[in-house]
This record gives C-alpha cells, structure tokens and sequence, in this order.
C-alpha cells in the first residue's frame, strides 16, 4: 500500500496524525516542511496527503494548486488540515482542489474517518476518457472542457462538479450527493455554496449551461433539453 504523507511545521500534532494512522495500519511519512514533501513526491507517490495550509517555506495552496496543476498529482486525494476555520478559508481551499478540510483542534476518530471516505472516494474506476453533454465536451485526460469547439476554463471544483453531472446524465443528484462526491465534507453555507458554483459554472458554459437543470427542492440534473 501507498503511504499516507503528513505534511504539517507543528511537531506534536503531525505525530498525533502520523501515530493515529499507523494505529491503523497505513503507511506514514511526515515532514515538516514543503520543500521536503517535494522531495519526498521524487521518490514515491502517497495514496492521501494530509496537507497543512501555514508552512514556513510555502503557502500550503500554493502547493495545492501546484499538485493540481501537475499530470502526475492532478488526481492526488489531499485533505487539509488547518487552524483558518472561515468559511471564506474553507471555500478557498476546497475550490483549489482539495477534497476535504478539517479544522484544528480536531479529534482524531474524525480525522481517521475522513481518511478513510476519501480513499474510498479515491478508489480507481473505469471512466471514459471523453465525456460529451450536447455540445460540451469534456476531456478528462487533458481536463480540459470545451462548448461547441470553444475552450472554456474551468477551476478544478467546476470541472469536478461538471463531470460528475454529466457521467449521471439523465439522472437528478441531490444536494447531499453533490456536496459529499465533490466537495467531501459538510460546512456552514454548503447549499450557497453548491448554488454558487452551478450559476458561475452555467455562465461560463455560455449556450451550454442550459443543460444543467435545476430540480426544485432536490437537486440538479444534467440534460441535453432545457432548464426547467
């Protein structure tokens, strides 16, 4: 098995976190600082990430988006675990690709619990590598979304949450289904939040975005008619 990388300056709470895992039988590597995690990325790839956003040498979403922005870590499940506790904080780390967050203090059943959703999340299923929703067409080697041959920018939630409708086409998700498959966590003003990201996503889509339905008091659904 991949080991987990625990990515936290503060000594006693990355052996908590790195303790607390090999308790359960994962593989553990700590480091203190962002330069020896990218060093550590040199020689072997982590199934999970445990990422801290105030480290002494980088801004930990700098090294989100960085991970992100790379082929070979772009699908790397990250959780972080951080003291900036705002809404605001949690939006801006979850929108630059991070697939749950947790608040320190924190308990370590929770922080277990959460590793363990997100490596069920993260197990490797057969996708198509092209996905198409009328004239949107998402390429999902390259991440890349184009609408009637335009390329439209996408950040890595709207892409996510894209993809994610347009696999289940036909099919209406609810809220919970959306929030727990995209963003993985619960906190103050998800369902703004949802709502946010499906206006911004259908704006971008242009023409497209007619295809992202709106289902009254349920969900959202994705379809090649038009909104209801």
């Amino acid at each position: 098995m991949k080991p987990i990388y625990v990515v936290e300056d503060d000594t006693n709470i990355r052996e908590i976190e790195l303790f607390a895992l090999k308790n359960c039988g994962y593989d553990t590597k700590g480091f203190e600082r962002a330069s020896d995690f990218w060093q550590g990325l040199k020689s072997q790839q982590p199934a999970l990430v445990l990422l801290d956003l105030m480290l002494p040498d980088e801004d930990g979403l700098a090294v989100l988006r960085k991970l992100r922005e790379s082929r070979e870590t772009r699908d790397l499940p990250i959780i972080l675990v951080t003291a900036k506790t705002t809404e605001l904080d949690k939006v801006k780390g979850l929108d630059a690709g991070a697939d749950d967050y947790i608040s320190k203090p924190f308990g370590v059943m929770e922080l277990i619990s959460r590793v363990k959703a997100l490596l069920r999340r993260a197990t490797p299923a057969e996708q198509k590598a092209v996905l198409t929703l009328g004239d949107i067409v998402l390429d999902m080697d390259g991440r890349t979304c184009k609408v009637s041959g335009t390329p439209v920018e996408l950040t890595y939630k709207e892409f996510e949450l894209l993809s994610l409708l347009t696999r289940n086409a036909g099919i209406v998700l609810s809220r919970d289904v959306l929030m727990e498959k995209i963003w993985g966590i619960d906190f103050i003003g998800e369902s703004r939040t949802l709502d946010v990201h499906i206006k911004t996503l259908r704006k971008k889509l242009g023409e497209g975005g007619r295809y992202i339905q709106t289902i009254r008091n349920v969900g959202y659904l994705a379809d090649e008619g038009t909104e209801k």
